[in-house]
């Protein structure tokens, strides 16, 4: 019998991936007035305002009896400022970078390494390991989302000198997405997913605000004169990626083992694909729709499936 509580995180899953797969569309539109650093900081910016009120909720509800959204201990301070620099603010910026001193392809070969390197980290941080299950359902969302990525593989240079910096770059932004995922898992073992996001943006905000005015002081001075797409794709970013899609994600997350939740990070390629297809009139094979398919396959397994038998931790795990 399927359990359907993990049915249901796994819609959730599928949900914020759709909308991260969105991204990069708004991304191009954005970025047609706005330089990338300021682009990532403006609707992260507006996503911590639209959290505050929601985040002040839940903190009076807390004051009638929930601990989980007690103001922050400050020996956990760091650990917030940790996941804020080193996953949040690393993830944005050298990605933002990146993929200006690399190729597509290179790109696209990098982003498969999020749920590896989750593993990893998870393995090292939360003692996880690897079951047949998950190890199946890694090889089957991989040949699925290599083949509805587009990756010209002729094309790929990952140790050529003149793309070098480029994929270092991407390579510290995936690893960086990956311990924020792994590590966010830790502290919402003692805080609400909204208090966790809230905290993590509020350090996003205050480390990326002056670097956007360093390198980017031209965009703030043409706010004003942004045009009604940009200002609409601002608010999609603010509402959608940063508010609605993280906030489910960090839910299921504190259900789910991080490499189980990571594994979903697949379909990101392939809701891409689709949104471009339906945007951006951009090719879309049946090819690329079987690949999805293998994505969506292994999530569901690696939710549902393994759901039955929950894995114990390794001994000799981090802690």
């Amino acid at each position: 019998m399927v359990n359907t509580n993990r049915l249901y995180d796994w819609g959730r899953l599928v949900l914020c991936n759709m909308i991260w797969g969105s991204q990069f569309v708004v991304w191009k539109i954005v970025q047609r007035q706005a330089g990338p650093v300021f682009a990532a900081l403006f609707p992260i910016t507006l996503a911590t305002l639209l959290l505050v009120p929601v985040v002040h909720r839940e903190r009076r509800k807390a004051a009638k009896g929930d601990d989980r959204a007690a103001p922050a201990p400050w020996k956990d301070i760091p650990q917030f400022i940790l996941i804020g620099v080193c996953g949040q603010v690393l993830a944005q910026l050298f990605v933002a970078w990146g993929v200006r001193f690399t190729l597509a392809s290179n790109a696209a070969l990098l982003a498969l390494g999020i749920p590896i390197f989750t593993a990893i980290m998870a393995y090292i941080f939360l003692g996880e390991r690897m079951t047949p299950v998950r190890w199946f359902s890694f090889a089957l969302a991989i040949a699925g989302v290599v083949e509805c990525s587009g990756i010209r593989w002729g094309e790929v240079n990952l140790t050529g000198s003149k793309f070098l910096i480029g994929n270092l770059m991407l390579l510290i932004a995936m690893n960086a997405s990956a311990f924020y995922n792994t590590y966010s898992k830790r502290l919402l073992r003692r805080y609400s997913p909204l208090e966790v996001l809230f905290r993590s943006y509020c350090v996003v905000v205050v480390v990326l605000l002056p670097i956007a005015i360093l390198t980017e002081a031209a965009t703030f001075r043409n706010i004003l004169h942004f045009i009604p797409a940009v200002w609409l794709g601002f608010f999609l970013l603010a509402a959608f990626q940063y508010f609605l899609a993280m906030l489910m994600f960090l839910s299921v997350l504190s259900r789910l083992d991080a490499t189980q939740a990571g594994l979903s990070t697949y379909l990101i390629s392939f809701f891409g694909l689709i949104v471009a297809f339906i945007v951006l009139h951009e090719r879309l094979t049946k090819f690329m729709i079987f690949g999805g398919l293998l994505v969506l396959a292994s999530t569901l397994l690696v939710t549902i499936y393994e759901g039955k038998e929950k894995p114990q931790p390794a001994a000799s795990a981090v802690r």
